[in-house]
């Protein structure tokens, strides 16, 4: 999946949360950025912060959103931190983007984890 130049399913399941189709867990809420718990966890806090307009990735919404809407998105996820006690021990936020990092839902999200040591960022052994 190439999230550069893909279009935007307006069915995904973020459209669909975004639409309350489907039920969340809100953390944290503005006019550009909705941010939930995670329906399976991998660290004790594991929050998706997710922009409300139909952006793919980073990189479109970069190109194609609003100052403000990326300012609300960067915001938010120091606002959540703080508000979970994050930044008091430390957080990662992590965004996977196309199909080399993984990018599973193609609706651009940005994990927020802690709430543990979290270990080192990614393996430095090359994949076989």
């Amino acid at each position: 999946m190439n999230t550069a130049n893909q279009s935007y399913d307006p069915n995904n399941i973020f459209a669909r949360i975004l639409r309350k189709e489907i039920p969340c867990k809100t953390v944290y809420e503005c006019d550009h950025v909705l941010a939930f718990h995670d329906i399976n966890p991998i660290a004790p806090v594991h929050v998706l912060v997710i922009p409300k307009g139909p952006y793919v990735s980073l990189t479109d919404l970069s190109a194609r959103g609003s100052d403000a809407e990326l300012a609300a998105l960067l915001r938010a996820v120091g606002i959540i931190a703080r508000h979970l006690g994050l930044d008091e021990t430390g957080y990662r936020f992590l965004a996977n983007n196309g199909a080399d990092a993984h990018q599973e839902v193609p609706h651009l999200h940005i994990h927020l984890f802690g709430g543990r040591a979290l270990g080192p960022m990614l393996s430095r052994k090359e994949p076989a």
